[in-house]
């Protein structure tokens, strides 16, 4: 990314803060983030986890309102059910969802990162609220650390990790409910664990590695292994809003001392108390510009607008801007990228929409018997046999019935006729009969239409062969 240079030392950028020199883990003990951003974010976060835990137990005529169902290949979406034979709209969803991703990062860079990730609303709203209440603030969580074993940091160790425990095993719950559905779950807690030993153990791995991730990976998940910070290093340009520290302001750094003129003795606003490193969840000094780790968290513009109102400076010396705003002091404009990203995001976006209103309900495959030519039969017809499938998307059985549209004829389903349950589908077989008079005196393959029709509603008409023998007339 184009960015002003104002400090010549970027010697930092040749380390990540999470590993010291040896290679070996660095941990982070930020300390306790607060402010009015903390706040919003505390209830942005509320509401996520609200939606995460609570979303499995909501259901819409009988089916969770969310499922993603991989086992079955059965998904469902504000009550909308989709299977296999939607994979094209799933494609158009996933093209969206990643030019929105696109647009977003452009415009907010990894504000998504900081507001909404479950890795950042779990381990910062949960796990490390947790760690708080248990270990106290960062200092108290140093010394712990480096204390000996006494019975006070075994119990609290024991605590921590007991609740730790805990919340994993309810996390791997729930996402086990988005996947099967919450009566599944709860129909495998009751029974007995050699019922389910399978499950069990899915669930006992995914605890482990959830408890795993939140106690001790925790926010190397985001320096090392999310994709998404690397992407922003393609994405961001000078127009793009990050979490960013207005250097022209700032700059000299210099101590404060109470009633003292800064510009008079040639100083910027920053006092240097390095509050905004001490409150980051990933060890980073904003002042050095935007970096990699940087999840946009606002940590540190909380703590840096205490600094300033302690100080009676102007508070915004870190705050969400663009490099051409702090540098040139203009205002966000959009420029031809964003305006082309966003035009292909709406087009898109038109395009989900119709393919969400044009879907059909109720969906039906029909193939020839493989290995089968025809059959001649004793009053002088002609038969082929053919397979059907019939997909119901709707909350309602449905009657499927089949009409010979493009010839005179007759259709024949042995196994009487087809019902196909609510949200399910259905498979059998049908002969196709045809009078030789109807069939063309060269042999081959006839096309013929047949029409699928359920409570007398048509659904779809499918064009297919008819093979017969020489007709000679």
């Amino acid at each position: 990314m184009e960015q002003t240079t104002y400090q010549q030392d970027e010697s930092f950028r040749d380390s990540i803060n999470t590993i010291n020199q040896q290679g070996g883990r660095a941990y982070v003990h930020p300390r306790k983030p607060k402010g009015k951003l903390h706040r919003r974010r505390l209830v942005v976060s509320w509401v996520l986890l609200a939606t995460f835990f609570g979303m499995p137990w909501i259901k819409y005529q009988g089916d969770p309102l969310f499922l993603i169902d991989i086992i079955h290949r059965r998904f469902i979406f504000f009550g909308l059910i989709f299977w296999p034979q939607d994979t094209y709209i799933f494609a158009v969803l996933m093209l969206t969802f990643i030019v929105f991703i696109v647009v977003f990062t452009v415009a907010l860079g990894r504000l998504w990162c900081g507001w909404a990730c479950p890795q950042t609303i779990f381990l910062e709203m949960v796990f490390r609220k947790i760690e708080y209440w248990i270990d106290g603030d960062a200092a108290s969580q140093k010394r712990l650390a480096a204390s000996t074993v006494t019975a006070e940091k075994f119990f609290r160790r024991v605590l921590k990790f007991s609740i730790f425990l805990l919340i994993a095993h309810l996390i791997a719950l729930t996402l086990a409910a988005w996947v099967v559905g919450v009566d599944a779950v709860l129909t495998m807690l009751r029974q007995s664990l050699s019922e389910n030993i399978s499950a069990f153990t899915g669930l006992m791995i995914l605890t482990a590695f959830l408890v795993f991730i939140y106690s001790w990976f925790r926010e190397q998940v985001c320096v090392i292994l999310c994709p998404y910070g690397r992407l922003q290093g393609v994405l961001l340009d000078r127009n793009s809003i990050v979490v960013a520290y207005d250097y022209k302001r700032g700059e000299p750094r210099g101590g404060f001392r109470k009633g003292e003129d800064r510009a008079a003795v040639g100083k910027g606003d920053c006092t240097d108390c390095r509050a905004c490193i001490q409150v980051c969840p990933t060890a980073i000094d904003i002042r050095n510009g935007t970096q990699l780790e940087c999840i946009n968290c606002t940590a540190c513009i909380d703590a840096c607008n205490a600094t300033m109102v302690r100080s009676g400076l102007p508070k915004g010396l870190i705050r969400f801007a663009s490099e051409r705003m702090i540098s040139t002091g203009n205002r966000l404009r959009m420029n031809a990228r964003l305006w082309a990203y966003s035009a292909v995001l709406v087009l898109l976006l038109s395009f989900l929409t119709f393919l969400l209103f044009t879907r059909a309900d109720i969906e039906a495959t029909i193939l020839r018997t493989p290995g089968l030519l025809y059959q001649q039969n004793d009053d002088a017809t002609i038969s082929n046999l053919y397979n059907i499938k019939v997909v119901n998307k709707t909350r309602e059985e449905a009657p499927v019935t089949l009409k010979l549209l493009s010839h005179p004829g007759r259709i024949l389903m042995p196994s009487g006729d087809m019902v196909v349950r609510a949200a399910g589908k259905s498979e059998s077989v049908f002969f196709v009969y045809l009078d030789p008079q109807q069939i063309s005196k060269t042999s081959g393959k006839i096309p013929i239409r047949i029409g699928v029709f359920s409570h007398g509603a048509p659904i779809e008409e499918i064009d297919l062969t008819f093979v017969a023998p020489d007709v000679k007339k």
